[in-house]
Order: C-alpha cells, then structure tokens, then sequence
C-alpha cells in the first residue's frame, strides 16, 4: 500500500508534519546521469499557485544512497525531503475531532489511531516524494524520446472556500505494444496512479466519458498508413487499445474534487459522536490544481516507465 511499480517501484514513507517524507526507488537502471537542473525543477513546480498553501518548504531532496559520482549505481535509491516549516499546534483543537470530508475518520477506523497533524500520510505532502520520484523517471523517458505534460482547468475560489477543477495529461512518444491485456492494462494502471493521487475523484481516457453518447462508426479509431507508419485518422481512445498503447499518444484527465479543510465553521465529529463546530486552523490551498500539475506528470511517468525499463 505503500509501494507503487513492478520493476520500477517507489515506497514512500514520512506524515506531513514528522522530521521528513521520503522514498526508495528500486529497479532504476544503472548508469543514469542524474539532472539536478531537471530535479530542482520538478520540486519548484509544486510550489506554484496563486491560491496556493503559504506552508513554504524548500523541498531538498537529499540522497542517501543509489547514486556515485552523479549517476545511479543500479542499487536502490534513498531520497528524503526534511519538513522544516510545519505548525503542528495548528492542529492541537482537532487532537479528537473528525473532519467532515476528509481521511480523519477512515484512517481512525482502518487503524485504530491517527496522526492528526495536517492529516498524516493522507496529506498531500506526500507527493513531494512522488514528484522527486518521477523526475527520476523523467530522466529515463526522456531518453527514450517519451515526453508527459498536463495543464490545469480550474476556476477562482471564492472568499474563505476552495475550488477542484480537472487536470488534462498526454504522454508523447509511446511505442506501440506497451501494456498487457486483462488485469494489467495501461490505461488501468493509469487509472490506478491518477486515483492514488489525494482528492482524485474522476479518470477518463481519450474521449472518455462523451464516447458513452457516440455511435460505434463515430468513435472507433480508423486506421492511417503513411510510408509504412501506421496511426489512426482520430483517438477517441486516448492512445490505449486492449489495455495496450497502439503509437498514439496517451491522453487521459482526472478530476479532483475542492480541499475540504477551509477556514469556515465545521460541525467536526467527537468521540462521543456529537457534533462540534469549529473553524479549522492550519494552512490549506485554496485551490490545489496548478501545483498538482507536477504530481500527475509523476505518476503518470512512474507508470510508463514501469513498462519500459
């Protein structure tokens, strides 16, 4: 549950407000320069928003392992990005209450205990890792002439609220034959990292959910031949056929749903299952969708390269 990947594989650990988050890749190949320039980048991107949290972390990534003289030995990765501007105090009133809309009370359920410090290992602080991560993975692809870029439709949130919104990603470059049919389709395992991804709440690929009013002749993909180069003339599939990608790039969008910590009045849930009204402390974006731009392009990296390492 902690561990993304089969032959490229990512487990994360750390909670929001502990001394650190951090990651262990396995299975990168070895020999990889590794871009620093590229990395720095990836981490300044998730700090981007005008309606952004104002928690400012430096987001260092410091390696413990994995890496010699600027290239990965082919052993596993160690990675930490130490937290140095939490306010756990924020927190002290919500000790024993449970937050409508949030991970309070199934994690309490699941585990029998919880941190309740900026919501634990369900905070979105986690995918800082993610993001350090899939640069790694960046580093691969990009070799291999496959290239992944999303961009964010969200609207302004008003007063004191928040706002969700969608994130659109397409993967260029994708040979065909990448995938598997039945229980390890790509567009499933697509679909299983964007759902990971914290206040996802909707995946479709290509046309998605619109093919559902179409006619077959409508939305299957005719074929088109060019100096042997086989495509298709549209990609209502989003690049996927079968669960295997057929040349095309691969488009999908993800919906995620408005941070539900805001500063408003809350009826949050005691321990004695009464309601109480508090106005929750804390530092929360207002709208979270342009520095989860980043995190899509990780995960949706950490995917593809799974398949081709």
């Amino acid at each position: 549950m902690n561990t993304f990947g089969n032959r490229f594989r990512l487990t994360t650990f750390g909670e929001s407000h502990g001394p650190a988050i951090g990651g262990v890749i396995d299975g990168c190949p070895a020999g990889l320069a590794v871009d620093y320039v590229l990395l720095e980048a990836e981490m300044t991107r998730r700090h981007v928003g005008a309606h952004a949290t104002t928690r400012h972390e430096s987001d260092n990534v410091e390696f413990l392992s994995g890496i010699y003289d600027g290239k990965t030995l082919g052993t596993p990765i160690a990675f930490i990005i130490r937290n140095s501007d939490a306010r756990s105090s924020d927190y002290d009133a919500l000790d024993k209450l449970l937050r409508p809309g949030h991970a309070d009370f199934t994690t309490l359920q699941r585990y029998g205990i919880r941190d309740p410090r900026g919501g634990g290992r369900a905070s979105g602080r986690e995918t800082a890792v993610r993001v350090a991560a899939g640069a790694i993975a960046k580093m691969i692809l990009n070799g291999k002439g496959i290239g992944i870029t999303a961009m964010a439709s969200c609207g302004t949130p008003a007063e004191n609220d928040s706002i969700g919104g969608t994130i659109e990603c397409t993967i260029e470059g994708v040979p065909a034959g990448l995938g598997n049919p039945i229980f390890d389709k790509l567009n499933a395992r697509l679909a299983a990292a964007m759902m990971s991804i914290p206040s996802a709440i909707g995946f479709e690929m290509g046309t998605g959910f619109d093919a559902a009013q179409m006619q077959g002749s409508e939305f299957r993909d005719n074929w088109c031949v060019s100096d042997g180069h086989v495509a298709t003339t549209t990609n209502h599939c989003g690049g996927i056929q079968g669960g295997i990608s057929n040349g095309m790039p691969i488009t999908f969008r993800t919906a995620f749903h408005p941070v539900v910590t805001i500063p408003q009045p809350t009826e949050c849930l005691a321990p004695d299952h009464t309601l109480t009204t508090v106005t929750p402390a804390g530092r929360h974006d207002r709208c979270h969708l342009p520095r989860t731009v980043v995190v899509v392009e990780a995960m949706a990296a950490l995917t593809i390269v799974d398949f081709v390492v």
